[in-house]
């Protein structure tokens, strides 16, 4: 599957190499800066040289190329802080953008990320009605962990729904139950490389690959090749059990897919293949797999409308993306919690609120997946999904941003 667009970065410009060491309050001058010739523009060369570092002004043209690229958002007035570390500020703006400022050990600013930003519905009947208008199917839920998954509130949960990526979780459960040496190796299998999104297909076979590496893309970047690595070297079987063990019982979810074997089905000699392998017994579909792997990954076409969402595709409802969820926190693994808090999404979450936050979602054509667990400075845990699909076209264009507004929302109203 192709990585779960979640955010549209404007502009996103090399980060440092080495960690930084400038002070938060380096990076809050600068955003504060930014905010300031957003509404005086242009800055003169001379100025941007003393706020900006050389290789990121040269990287985006100049002068000329930052003030078009402040000027295609500007103004910025107010700010909102949501995270700070050591060289960057995270904060939201005019609440329309998320401006993440980094500096380097000068104090200079050598990375900047404008992200379109939703305003969180502030009561439940807001949050139904803004979800109702995302898609023809939708579901949602939002529920407290404590010993399983508590319902706060909850829109057709128990509907099954394509995932998407979202099936990820049930390969790093099957992974965290049944390996103990996340260090060992996975060498890169040319017959096991699949598709982007992911780096790992770029990398020579026989590359040597940690089981961490091979988790941490999986989840972080949505690696599909460190997926299918994943998924053979744990079997099929036990993501189906972790599936079962969770309360997935959708049986669509047998024979489980690779990802190659999916972008197989559904980008080479569509729909005649996948005609074929869809009208066999579902008991029968596995003896297609050598016939699926011997089409060559130059040979498979992208889509851009929706193919077979419900039959070609991994399955589940809401209630079990939370179950998944608690399931992988229940297991107290410092592997599973670093390879979930890689990435958050682009939520905008207020970090001093939320310090741990995990994310993974899934997305094709007409199919958009998002799961969120949060943490509060409580220790409190909720979880919170959107699942929307069509199966007549593609999503509109602002659908993600506005369903993550939904689930930072859904998890700001069940922790209220």
């Amino acid at each position: 599957m192709r990585r779960l667009l979640i955010v549209f970065v404007l502009l996103a410009l090399v980060a440092p190499t080495a960690p930084a060491a400038a002070d938060t309050t380096s990076a809050q001058r600068r955003l504060a800066w930014l905010l300031a010739i957003s509404q005086r523009l242009p800055a003169t060369e001379a100025e941007l040289r003393e706020h900006v570092a050389a290789p990121m002004l040269d990287a985006i043209g100049g002068a000329d190329g930052f003030n078009e690229t402040v000027a295609s958002v500007a103004p910025l007035t107010a700010s909102r802080t949501i995270e700070r570390t050591a060289a960057a500020v995270t904060a939201v703006v005019d609440e329309r953008l998320i401006v993440e400022v980094h500096t380097d050990t000068a104090g200079l600013v050598d990375g900047l990320w404008l992200r379109p930003y939703a305003p969180s519905p502030v009561t439940w009947s807001e949050l139904d009605s803004r979800l109702r208008a995302l898609a023809p199917r939708v579901s949602y839920a939002a529920s407290l962990v404590d010993n399983g998954c508590r319902p706060v509130h909850e829109v057709d949960a128990n509907r099954s729904h394509p995932l998407g990526s979202a099936f990820k979780l049930y390969v790093l459960g099957a992974l965290e139950q049944r390996t103990t040496d996340w260090s060992a190796n996975l060498p890169i299998r040319e017959e096991w490389k699949s598709l982007p999104s992911g780096v790992l297909q770029d990398r020579p076979a026989g590359t040597a690959v940690t089981l961490r590496e091979h988790a941490d893309l999986m989840i972080s970047i949505s690696d599909n090749t460190a997926t299918d690595h994943l998924v053979h070297h744990v079997g099929r079987a036990a993501v189906l059990d972790r599936m079962a063990a969770t309360g997935n019982r959708d049986p669509r979810n047998f024979p489980v897919l690779t990802t190659r074997e999916l972008f197989v089905l559904k980008g080479f000699r569509y729909p005649g293949l996948a005609g074929t392998y869809l009208s066999l017994p579902r008991v029968l579909r596995p003896a297609l797999r050598p016939a699926l792997a011997a089409v060559p990954r130059t040979a498979i076409r992208p889509w851009t409308e929706p193919r077979n969402l419900d039959d070609i595709e991994w399955f589940g409802s809401a209630g079990d993306m939370c179950r998944a969820l608690a399931d992988l926190d229940a297991m107290a693994s410092p592997r599973v919690e670093h390879a979930m808090s890689i990435e958050d999404g682009g939520i905008g979450l207020d970090r001093a609120e939320y310090p741990e936050v995990w994310f993974k979602g899934g997305s094709e054509p007409g199919l958009l997946v998002l799961n969120h667990l949060a943490r509060t400075a409580e220790g409190r845990t909720v979880v919170a999904t959107v699942m929307l699909s069509d199966q007549d076209g593609a999503l509109a264009p602002g659908t993600a941003v506005e369903a993550l507004a939904l689930v930072r929302g859904g998890i700001e109203l069940a922790t209220s």
